[in-house]
């Protein structure tokens, strides 16, 4: 009865001890520091500190002593709050606004240099979109979508991308760097990419990017429809309710989802049969 006591007793200065991690995660803390974050003595929050690292919780670089959460314990966490991956986590967004709008929905997620379609709800009117079918690419910054991705982008990733992908965009005859870069500040200055880029004749779409918890872009959530359903007056409610859900959706994005370092891999469970496209083959 004593044992089980102490080790009930113990679970909450574990907890302290995590606690007080999470609180110096970016530069790490000292057995020192912690004990007087936790009211512990040194001795006590050692032991504390040591079963934790003997469990894969915490680990202490080598060099500094320095203690930190580790890799496992955000893997542990991420896997029990977000069990579902990126895909099916936004079938039922997709869903929801291919009814709301009765408009064509694509999921896009940036994979490197590119977008791939990971996912769309088909709309009742006829389209054509640059990445096509599930498991098209198209090179970030071309399409609705991929616009919108690139420019929610850290800036050093963003620099990196426009540099790689400035001769593959020049290719559709109607993009250079001062044009890109334009459409790129437009974009993080209203919040969505859109409206009719000119590259699809009768085509018109816009989108909005799924920020993860860091405030990153990892994906996009966009429509595709015919010019006319997109004019000025309808332009601003869809706008409102692609960033509702994509407001919604992004703090329950699993940071360790495999989606989202390898879209590709996920899709072949999905359509076994569907080759990837590659970029420009077919047009959103």
């Amino acid at each position: 009865m004593e044992a089980a006591s102490t080790a009930t007793g113990g679970v909450p200065r574990v907890f302290a001890v995590i606690r007080a991690l999470s609180a110096v995660q970016a530069e790490g803390g000292r057995v020192t520091q912690l004990a007087r974050a936790v009211g512990l003595t040194q001795g006590t929050t050692h032991r504390l500190l040591q079963s934790l690292v003997a469990e894969g919780m915490v680990e202490q670089d080598e060099r500094s002593k320095l203690y930190r959460l580790s890799m496992d314990f955000f893997a542990l966490a991420a896997k029990a709050g977000n069990p579902g991956d990126l895909r099916t986590l936004c079938r039922p967004v997709l869903l929801r606004l291919c009814a709301s709008l009765g408009d064509s929905i694509f999921l896009l997620v940036r994979s490197g240099f590119d977008a791939v379609c990971l996912d769309r709800a088909e709309g009742p009117f006829p389209i054509r979109s640059f990445t096509g079918d599930i498991g098209g690419r198209v090179a970030l910054g071309v399409g609705q979508g991929a616009l919108a991705i690139l420019a929610f982008l850290p800036e050093s990733e963003r620099e990196e991308v426009i540099r790689f992908n400035l001769s593959r965009v020049r290719e559709y005859g109607v993009f250079d760097e001062v044009y890109l870069r334009t459409e790129i500040e437009r974009v993080r200055q209203l919040g969505y990419a859109g409206r009719n880029t000119g590259l699809l004749e009768g085509m018109a779409g816009v989108a909005v990017p799924i920020l993860d918890r860091e405030g990153r872009a990892v994906a996009a959530l966009s429509v595709g429809t015919i010019s006319a359903r997109l004019n000025d007056d309808r332009l601003p409610t869809v706008v409102e309710l692609l960033k509702r859900e994509a407001l919604a959706v992004g703090p329950k994005i699993n940071p360790f989802d495999v989606t989202l370092r390898r879209p590709a891999q996920s899709l072949s469970s999905v359509r076994p049969d569907h080759a990837i496209q590659p970029a420009g083959q077919e047009q959103k």
